[in-house]
């Protein structure tokens, strides 16, 4: 995905006001197409179920890596609370919620991924002498006796599924767990308390704010934990950009018949998530399926365009994994299955400015390094091309005029967000040294606008953006979606074997 620009910036999931974490038993999150409920039948529906089931859990593969992460987090704030909120569901429009997916540092932090344990789930490590004990609150069954399994839409089990009952998540992640109702008590009291702002209205309600700052520090500290990835967490990946790969085969071998289709850029787009949602969770950010000068928008999510031989697509979409780990791959491909003169011009430059942004990523550089690579072989192209006078004019800081055809970074650390870790401190992500462990994308591209006169005519409308994603080793760096073709001739190929 186009990279974020020069300054992570922390964006949690907001919730709409007025919702409540844990509605009561007497009041269920209703819609308009519900039906009173008599007393008669309210009192039929509380009789005649069977036992509530619990069957057999086994501890997840994650819930070590999670306990080693709150353990981590722990060490660094002694002796205070520390609430991770799951969020609770976002609104779509009215009565409808988006597809829920939990807020990242819980998520990261607990193992859970909320598919069995429901919405609005609050992670809480409470401090003792030895660190800290964590404890996990959620909703368990829906008891048969209150109404809320058939009358609440929003949390009843009748209408969004099964939950787990406690015991099943406690043996699942490896933590104690007790009911969400218990919650506002165990956050009472003067004891120093942490907060991921801006997640759950109601557990910021819950713990006032004494310090800002101190949230931003926990924020920041959460988000430092995701840095460098564990070999869980790098297979996790790896299982994501595979299953992009896949998706990105489907997509080309489409194409012929999305050409000249109106709307054929969500014919494309409808293809990847289609295969994005039988692999793993679905997608980890709108895909861009951007075709001619679309391709010239980094963040084109319309996908309402027409793709038509001659022009090219850029499609830029990852598989998001069960576990909530997202790949991040773009490719620009001729419609045809062959580049123009014109399009190979632009692709080759932005190929070699790509190869020379993966051959500055290795453990002790620089994590701007990369960045600045490509940016040069990009500037001195656009030189030979006569766009600019200078390359190394450009390319002062104090002028930084190529950025008019490119635009913004080449990359970003990636993870459980695509764009991973951006509360960190610039210290330790911007401004810090590559390590190994860090799984970072390197996506440089042009974007050559078709209302640029500075271009010729022959250049306007057109958009490249290559993107792979790398994990940082010992010694290098391995490409983690080398499977899928990069080089021009290599696109060719594998198009023509695709259409047959």
């Amino acid at each position: 995905m186009a990279a974020m620009d020069d300054r992570p910036t922390d964006r949690p999931a907001a919730d709409p006001p007025g919702r409540s974490a844990a509605p009561s038993a007497d009041r269920f999150a209703t819609g308009s197409h519900d039906l009173p409920v008599s007393a008669a039948l309210a009192s039929f529906m509380t009789t005649g179920w069977a036992a509530p089931d619990t069957p057999p859990a086994e501890r997840l593969p994650v819930a070590a890596y999670a306990e080693k992460r709150r353990a981590a987090l722990s060490a660094r704030f002694p002796g205070e609370r520390l609430v991770l909120p799951a969020g609770p569901p976002k609104v779509r429009s009215n009565d409808c919620d988006h597809r829920y997916r939990p807020h990242t540092a819980y998520a990261h932090l607990s193992g859970d991924t909320a598919a069995d344990t429901g919405t609005g789930a609050v992670l809480v490590l409470e401090p003792t002498a030895a660190g800290h004990d964590a404890v996990l609150y959620h909703r368990p069954r829906s008891p048969r006796g209150d109404g809320g399994f058939y009358r609440d839409r929003r949390h009843g089990e009748f209408w969004v599924g099964r939950r787990a009952a406690l015991a099943e998540t406690a043996e699942r992640l490896g933590l104690a767990c007790a009911p969400l109702d218990d919650l506002a008590g165990a956050l009472r009291g003067p004891r120093p308390a942490r907060v991921i702002r801006g997640v759950d209205p109601a557990v910021d309600a819950a713990v006032p704010v004494r310090d800002a700052e101190r949230d931003r520090e926990f924020a920041a500290a959460a988000a430092e934990l995701r840095l460098i990835k564990d070999e869980w967490e790098i297979a996790q990946l790896q299982a994501a950009v595979d299953h992009t790969v896949t998706a990105f085969t489907a997509v080309a071998a489409a194409l012929p018949r999305a050409t000249g289709m109106p709307r054929g850029e969500r014919w494309v787009e409808g293809t990847f998530e289609r295969v994005a949602r039988m692999e793993g969770n679905g997608v980890g950010y709108e895909t861009i399926a951007a075709s001619g000068a679309h391709a010239c928008v980094l963040h084109w999510t319309r996908n309402d365009g027409t793709l038509r031989l001659g022009e090219m697509l850029l499609l830029d979409a990852g598989v998001e994994t069960d576990t909530l780990y997202t790949a991040d791959v773009t490719r620009t491909i001729p419609v045809s299955g062959w580049f123009t003169p014109r399009q190979r011009q632009v692709y080759d430059l932005v190929y070699l400015a790509q190869e020379a942004g993966l051959a500055a990523v290795r453990p002790g550089a620089r994590f701007r390094d990369f960045h600045l690579a490509a940016m040069r072989v990009i500037a001195e192209g656009l030189q030979e091309w006569g766009v600019l006078r200078s390359a190394e004019e450009a390319l002062d800081p104090e002028s930084g005029v190529y950025r008019r055809y490119t635009l913004c970074s080449s990359g970003h650390m990636l993870g459980m967000d695509v764009h991973d870790c951006a509360a960190a401190r610039a210290s330790q992500y911007l401004d810090a040294e590559l390590r190994p462990g860090h799984v970072l994308t390197v996506e440089p591209g042009l974007y050559l606008q078709p209302d640029d006169l500075t271009l010729p005519p022959e250049l306007r409308g057109i958009g490249v953006r290559i993107e792979d994603d790398v994990v940082v080793t010992e010694t290098g760096a391995r490409l983690m979606s080398a499977e899928l073709p990069r080089h021009p001739e290599e696109i060719e190929l594998w198009m023509q074997s695709l259409a047959g």
